[in-house]
């Protein structure tokens, strides 16, 4: 009997190369392979990678040259690198150079072609590289999802918005939305697979439908896939504020199966600094938007990106993202200090803020959202919640995801993948704690 062939796939960075390795693992599942959590048992090893920050593309290539005694081990084991790195010419033309025993690079735009790189170099021998972009919108390729109680669904791919400090325009292309009746279809799979948690994914999911021939958007997608039969909630991410507007939060208060959880990055509290990143929106249009979301929806939560140590950033403009967070009282936030990108126009910027200083910066933004969230916990101690079952950590001990995307750890009786209804008994250490009540 053949000994079945495996493959270790690591992945790096947003929600949306999570959806691109499912896919992978999809076409790898589809040639035979399995998959293996260690990389000495594989026959293939395939690292996903990320170009948003300086610091990730240092620890991706690290890991790469940390292959190389694998390789010499065993020279049938295939190496190939994809994701958006890949997709950069300087990181390209580093990785077909200095590791020479990298075997395959492949594009987020070319996952569908990934089984006849493969082929290819097996009966070839020679190094397979495709690494452009595109502007094609794949469909039909398999998907092996990862997760058990969460769908990751991909509604568009790429971005128009060319923000100063970001290279994903540059990376994944231009935007492009899958037809409505691509999306319905592939959600209703996902619900009678039996997700309960399906989290919309784009890089700026509310200018959906923008490039098609039909007359939609967000919100008309939102509303159809909420009328979709079954018990389930729908998230979305990413969010770009000039997009987002009263349609858009009249259709989540309208449609029950949407959390109210709205993550909607705002990045600075500077108006300035939120021009010199191209963002098309000042302070003072981000804190409508939050009023307006306020006024309409009941029990909405917001969370958010911000960066910090932006190229001309000075201590007054760093204080203005400060009063911000304290005006929004975010429910939490993805922090970022500010990484030069190849090949955008923030990196052309003279710089005034030296490491230090931005990392001191980024602690004390730490510490007041810190308090901001604990205050938001101890608000949610004696309510009742409604979750899903994420993770078993005892025997009767759970891990549920509740509506504003905190985790609670409870006891009672449940399954993973599932609904259940909890109270919330207390914070300890920073910890949500509660008991579940039925599922």
């Amino acid at each position: 009997m053949t000994e079945a062939k495996k493959a270790y796939i690591k992945t790096y960075g947003c929600q949306q190369n999570l959806s691109d390795s499912e896919k992978i693992s999809g076409v790898l599942s589809d040639m035979g392979y399995l998959l293996t959590p260690e990389t000495d048992e594989a026959d293939i090893i395939i690292l996903n990678t990320c170009a948003v920050r300086e610091s990730a593309e240092k620890k991706i290539l690290g890991h790469i040259g940390a292959l190389k005694p694998l390789k010499q081990k065993n020279p049938d084991l295939m190496i190939a690198v994809g994701g958006c790195m890949v997709q950069q010419p300087n990181i390209a033309e580093i990785i077909e150079k200095k590791y020479p025993y990298v075997d395959i690079l492949f594009s987020t735009n070319s996952i569908d072609k990934l089984s006849s790189l493969i082929d290819s170099f097996q009966e070839t021998g020679k190094r397979q590289f495709d690494s452009l972009t595109s502007d094609i919108c794949f469909e039909g390729i398999p998907v092996k999802r990862v997760s058990g109680y969460r769908a990751l669904l991909p509604i568009m791919y790429g971005c128009d918005n060319f923000c100063s400090y970001c290279a994903v325009p540059n990376v994944r292309g231009r935007e492009r939305s899958r037809t409505v009746k691509n999306v319905v279809s592939e959600f209703e799979s996902i619900v009678n697979a039996g997700y309960k948690e399906i989290m919309l994914l784009g890089q700026n999911v509310n200018s959906y439908g923008k490039n098609l021939e039909e007359d939609v958007d967000f919100s008309h997608l939102l509303r159809k896939l909420n009328d979709v039969d079954g018990d389930f909630r729908i998230r979305f991410m990413t969010s770009h504020p000039k997009d987002a507007d009263i349609k858009l939060f009249e259709t989540i208060r309208d449609c029950e199966k949407v959390s109210r959880c709205i993550h909607l990055p705002f990045q600075s509290g500077s108006s300035r600094i939120l021009s010199k990143m191209n963002r098309s929106y000042s302070r003072e249009d981000y804190l409508k938007l939050i009023d307006d979301a306020r006024r309409i929806i009941d029990d909405v939560v917001f969370t958010s990106d911000v960066i910090v140590g932006f190229p001309g950033e000075t201590e007054e403009e760093f204080l203005e993202t400060l009063d911000l967070i304290k005006k929004v009282g975010f429910y939490s936030l993805f922090t970022f200090i500010y990484s030069r990108r190849y090949n955008t126009e923030a990196a052309l910027l003279p710089d005034n803020t030296d490491r230090k200083g931005k990392v001191e910066r980024l602690e004390r933004l730490v510490a007041l959202q810190n308090g901001i969230t604990d205050k938001y916990n101890e608000k949610l101690v004696g309510t009742i919640q409604r979750g899903v079952v994420t993770e078993q950590i005892y025997t009767e001990t759970y891990e549920v995801r509740i509506d504003n995307n905190a985790v609670v750890v409870a006891d009672g009786k449940a399954e993973i993948g599932q609904f259940c209804k909890l109270e919330v008994a207390e914070i300890r250490k920073r910890r949500i704690y509660g008991r579940i009540l039925d599922f």
